[in-house]
């Protein structure tokens, strides 16, 4: 009986370690995936080849007898308007010092640590990129003047970087599964209606959006890959019920 307790436990050490080794070489495939995705797309806007798909997608959302107008109600393009603020540096600097004043209250320093070094370093990517390709903007936005160059979207790998990030780090300290698919999920919701508002709104070409999910998903998968190597080595705590529960304990002794 000894013996069979042993091996089932040896057993299930082993299997979760393999599954954490599998999903850790997972997460490394797709952001090498997702770099060279962003990387091809790079080169393909650079020679032109998506000029035709890239209009065509915007004029979707134009009306075809004057394309300076947006299809919809007025109303649509009001609460579209308010989505894209959403991916705004100003917005998303405010939810990040928000999140982690939320993390520091619960002593989970090195998890706020992570998120602002994360969005921080996303952000500096993202203006180096934009300085690289310097892609002009298209004719058709209906917003107020654009300060920086089209390729790839801030508003879109901000989003990603932001919002994937936290999804991933706060699903790691979830305590139950049904709240880490709530983080998970609302997070690539997020960031994907702020791309598509971008789309719809004219101010981006839709390869500038689909590159700046590619390296802001990337960026987000990197982070989540040093979270985990944090949490193997007890500097990020498992879950917010662990701590919880470490701190109760040590009220009672």
């Amino acid at each position: 009986m000894l013996n069979r307790l042993v091996r089932h436990t040896h057993f299930k050490k082993a299997y979760k370690f393999v599954t954490a080794e599998v999903r850790l070489l997972a997460s490394i495939a797709i952001v090498s995936g997702l770099v060279l995705g962003f990387f091809s797309l790079a080169d393909e806007v650079g020679e032109g080849d998506l000029d035709v798909f890239d209009n065509f997608i915007l004029m979707l959302f134009r009306d075809p007898d004057n394309v300076d107008l947006l299809v919809g109600p007025v109303w649509a393009h009001e609460m579209v308007r308010d989505i894209t603020a959403l991916g705004s540096f100003s917005l998303l600097g405010l939810i990040v010092l928000g999140v982690s004043a939320y993390l520091l209250l619960l002593r989970l320093k090195s998890e706020a640590t992570l998120i602002v070094m994360s969005v921080a370093g996303g952000t500096i990517l993202s203006t180096v990129l934009k300085w690289t390709y310097s892609r002009p903007r298209p004719d058709l936005s209906v917003m107020s003047t654009q300060f920086t160059s089209s390729f790839p979207s801030g508003h879109a790998m901000l989003s990603a970087v932001t919002f994937l990030t936290l999804g991933t780090l706060l699903a790691k300290i979830a305590p139950n599964r049904k709240i880490r698919i709530f983080f998970l999920g609302t997070a690539i919701f997020l960031t994907a209606v702020v791309g598509l508002s971008r789309i719809y709104l004219g101010v981006h070409f839709p390869s500038d959006v689909l590159a700046g999910w590619c390296v802001g998903a990337a960026w987000a998968l990197l982070c989540n890959i040093a979270a985990t190597v944090l949490q193997r080595r007890g500097e990020v705590t498992a879950s917010v019920g662990s701590l919880l529960a470490k701190n109760a304990h040590g009220r009672h002794i």
